[in-house]
């Protein structure tokens, strides 16, 4: 019998195991591609549907936007499992809204928004009127548990939702005509690259 040799051994092991980020970054870009196909038969539809979008002066990404009759929405997909609920926190002063997914304190995903609005409202900057273009911020879990009648709700201004009411809500609103979501989407495909 041949004896292994230990630094091989290690090798190997560092070579096939599979480090906990790599296992999250995967389990969450399948929740991109999963909600991208559903968002891709909006662009049938006359939406502007725009996928993995690189932030300038980032390494930072887009999941999705998409510009519609009601505006721009900037969609974060997550691939979470557990209970997806909106809590208020704090005291009678000091109200607080938090975002918890299986027991877990998520708001982190709320407050991670930001960036990508910035990023946007940045792209929209030169035209004619950008005051008037709605940029709406979006967390869409394709996974997770509700509640028998759940709402879609907002934490901190950021709609949390699922795929199907998502699909049905870009549909609505009357800000942008069939033009402004044609030229917006124009924009900001040249604006903000594929990452």
């Amino acid at each position: 019998m041949r004896a292994k040799h230990p630094k091989l051994g290690g090798i190997m092991l560092a070579l096939s195991d599979d480090p906990r980020s790599t296992q999250v970054w995967q389990q969450g870009a399948q929740g991109e591609r999963k909600l991208g196909r559903r968002l891709d038969g909006l662009a049938t539809a006359g939406l502007g549907v725009l996928h993995d979008r690189r932030i300038p002066g980032s390494r930072a990404n887009i999941d999705h936007i998409v510009v519609g009759p009601g505006g721009v929405f900037v969609i974060d997909a997550k691939r979470h499992s557990g209970r997806i609920e909106r809590r208020s926190v704090g005291s009678l002063f000091r109200p607080a809204t938090k975002l918890f997914v299986g027991g877990r304190d998520k708001t982190s995903l709320v407050q991670g928004m930001a960036k990508q609005v910035a990023a946007v409202h940045r792209a929209l900057q030169d035209l004619p009127e950008p005051a008037t273009v709605p940029v709406q911020p979006v967390i869409c879990f394709v996974e997770g548990d509700w509640s028998l009648f759940a709402k879609p709700f907002t934490v901190d201004s950021v709609v949390v939702t699922w795929p199907v009411r998502l699909e049905a809500d870009l549909r609505q609103g009357a800000a942008l005509s069939a033009t402004q979501i044609a030229g917006v989407a124009d924009r900001l495909a040249r604006k903000l690259p594929v990452a």
